[in-house]
């Protein structure tokens, strides 16, 4: 057992025994499948905090043989497979997490003279009775060592891209990187399987990668692992349940990466953070600070800040994500920062559609405190009156909610009204505050046609109903609320249910607010 070849296995021990474990391991299973069908290159990139770390600790404590793990895997999924056995500890592995590497050096080519000199050196320790033509030179080590036993190597690098990260403007020393990393692993016959992952996809130069030999999964195509790119819906709603935690919630906070049409997976860090605190909250973007996202939406590329108005709104943005050169710093258009926001996780990604939008309540909070601190005028404004304009509207002040609607009429291209959907978009904004006590819901089906916007709260609030008109009476948008009959939905608080009729006069640019309570008569 050596620092990095053959490691035991600690790290996935610790994971394995923490208050909440997902049991992952039938990725092990697909991961084999992969390397004797498809290829036994394998780069999988997913947002920070997502489990990458601990997947590829999984894999190591699996294949190594400086462990026995039997007594880990016997309690989990992997057991009942039928290769299960075949493989258990029975593989030479290097586990190297590149951010160690990093940490510990200055530049690009005293890191990966530390790689060499730290895999030669645990080489030699295990294979020293071999002939070697240079002990200094881990690739000619590597080759001499397949030569003389054919014994193979597992590959398991972590942070693969951390160099993308911390030298994001020097493009030498990404390209010194990545010669290093092809050099070692393409065409060798000492591969037996190469596992990366990061946040970013391999780095193109051109329409061309270094890297090409390996099959990239990702936030933009995840197959054929799309179960493995986060906690799945079954998985966190049997946590709810054994933690009795509301799953309404935890899907409203954290929900929404849609990594196949049918099915999307949870921000794991929050939801263990959620369970293990006892409240819902914003964890997953805490560990990053908000002037991160801030820098790439305060780039205005081709109207890019209407689409995060949009965005903000609940709409999905179309974007094209070919042109993306997997980096932080090569964006020249806004589908780039757009695509870089879907792999760093503060957007999802339809690719049926091939749209973007904001997955859920805890990244809204970071697009808002993002703008908050910016310069965005009219939509800063229209945030902090966010609260305001939620609290006249339980006290059915509809001078007040006017007024606040009025402030948050946005002076952009997208929210020059025409239509009740440009007014749909600003309402989305003024109300952004409500996704704290509400899940919203645009279109909901009702007796008779839809309702455009539905508030359905998580506890003691009022549920509420709101019908946007453009052009008409405001009287006209409650009747016709009444008209439509309730949602199923909102049956069980028709004791504390409010109707609110929303207009806007085009000749006087005013809006008009109308509140009743159920089974009021008047208008308040």
């Amino acid at each position: 057992m050596g620092i990095y070849l053959n490691p035991d296995n600690i790290q996935f021990l610790e994971a394995f025994n923490k208050e909440i474990y997902v049991d992952k391991s039938l990725l092990i299973q697909q991961v084999e499948y992969l390397k004797k069908n498809v290829n036994k290159y394998i780069c999988v990139s997913r947002p920070r905090r997502f489990g990458k770390s601990t997947d590829a600790n999984m894999l190591v404590a699996y294949y190594s043989k400086g462990c026995d793990s039997s007594d880990l895997f016997n309690h989990l999924k992997i057991s009942h497979t039928k290769q299960y056995e075949t493989h258990l500890n029975n593989h030479n592995v290097f586990h190297l997490n590149m951010q160690d590497f990093l940490s510990q050096t200055h530049d690009i080519k005293q890191m990966i003279q530390l790689i060499n000199d730290s895999l030669v050196w645990d080489l030699l320790l295990q294979y020293k009775d071999l002939m070697y033509f240079d002990q200094t030179k881990l690739i000619r080590d590597l080759n001499d060592i397949y030569c003389q036993t054919h014994e193979q190597f597992i590959f398991i690098i972590d942070e693969w891209d951390c160099i993308f990260r911390e030298y994001k403007n020097d493009k030498d020393a990404q390209k010194t990187y990545l010669d290093f990393l092809r050099n070692l692993l393409k065409d060798k016959p000492y591969v037996e399987l190469a596992y990366m992952t990061g946040i970013l996809p391999i780095k193109k130069y051109g329409t061309h990668s270094a890297l090409n030999m390996f099959e990239e999964i990702s936030m933009i195509d995840a197959e054929p692992l799309p179960e493995f790119m986060g906690f799945t819906e079954t998985e966190v709603e049997n946590l709810c349940l054994q933690h009795h935690v509301s799953y309404d919630e935890m899907k409203e906070w954290y929900d929404g990466y849609q990594v196949r049409d049918d099915l999307s997976t949870f921000s794991p860090r929050s939801v263990v953070s959620a369970i293990v605190r006892k409240k819902f909250g914003n964890y997953w973007t805490s560990t990053e600070t908000y002037e991160a996202l801030q820098v790439y939406i305060d780039m205005n590329f081709d109207g890019l800040k209407d689409d995060v108005i949009k965005l903000l709104a609940g709409e999905n943005v179309p974007v094209q994500t070919s042109s993306f050169q997997n980096d932080m710093t090569t964006l020249k258009s806004k589908d780039d920062v757009l695509t870089l926001l879907i792999h760093l996780g503060y957007l999802g990604y339809n690719d049926s559609h091939q749209t973007c939008y904001i997955p859920n309540k805890e990244v809204v909070d970071s697009f808002v405190n993002s703008i908050r601190n910016s310069d965005w005028k009219e939509t800063t404004k229209a945030l902090l009156n966010s609260q305001k304009l939620l609290e006249a509207t339980w006290n059915q002040d509809e001078e007040m909610v006017a007024k606040y609607i009025e402030e948050a009429h946005l002076d952009t291209s997208i929210l020059i009204y025409n239509n009740e959907n440009a007014l749909a978009y600003t309402l989305s904004i003024a109300y952004i505050y409500a996704r704290n006590h509400y899940t919203i819901i645009r279109e909901m089906p009702t007796g008779k046609g839809f309702a455009d916007m539905v508030f359905i709260p998580y506890h003691d609030k009022p549920a509420m109903i709101v019908e946007l008109k453009w052009k008409q009476d405001v009287q006209t948008a409650i009747t016709q609320i009444k008209e439509k009959k309730y949602p199923k939905e909102l049956e069980k608080y028709k004791d504390n249910l409010l109707i609110i009729g929303i207009t806007y006069d085009q000749q006087t640019k005013k809006h008009t607010c109308c509140i009743e309570k159920m089974h009021d008569k008047n208008c308040i």
